[in-house]
């Protein structure tokens, strides 16, 4: 199985696990003299058995991500580190900028009022944070690219 494959079963496995805990909550309680739908013991039985193979499935992804490399000699586990700190600049450089440029101002100003102007240099900030736009869709591909090309360790 590739590397993306199991990810997208984890998906899956996830989604499987809310909507079993959610049917479970569901069925926790019932009105007196009717009976569940559904079974909630049995639910949370199932449930924990999808955790059981997430759990398998994510020690193998893990592992998988620490040990395959990118073209750059870098492992997958680091190119998702770096991706998501570009992510988490992006979004740095951008709220400052919105503020900078006062996209938050709810209210316009009357000329009574006191004037505010930028502390920061908007035009510098946004185009900083196109920059790392453009970075982190390029390692994102590249980390895609890697996920369809490496097989997923086996579990021992």
């Amino acid at each position: 199985m590739k590397l993306a494959e199991a990810l997208i079963l984890r998906s899956d496995r996830m989604r499987s696990f809310d909507q079993l805990r959610n049917r479970a909550v569901a069925m926790a309680r019932f009105q007196e003299g009717e009976q569940p739908p559904e079974d909630a013991g049995a639910l949370v039985v199932q449930a924990q058995a999808v955790l059981d193979e997430l759990q398998a499935l994510i020690e193998r992804i893990n592992l998988t991500n620490a040990t395959a490399r990118l073209e750059d000699g870098s492992t997958i586990t680091q190119a998702l580190a770096e991706r998501e700190i570009l992510r988490l600049r992006h979004a740095l450089l951008t709220s400052v900028a919105d503020a900078g440029s006062g996209t938050h101002a709810a209210a316009r100003q009357m000329r009574t009022e006191l004037k505010f102007v930028s502390a920061v240099s908007v035009a510098d900030l946004r185009r900083q944070a196109d920059d790392i736009a453009k970075r982190h869709r390029e390692l994102d591909t590249r980390i895609q690219e890697a996920n369809w090309g490496v097989d997923l360790i086996e579990h021992n």
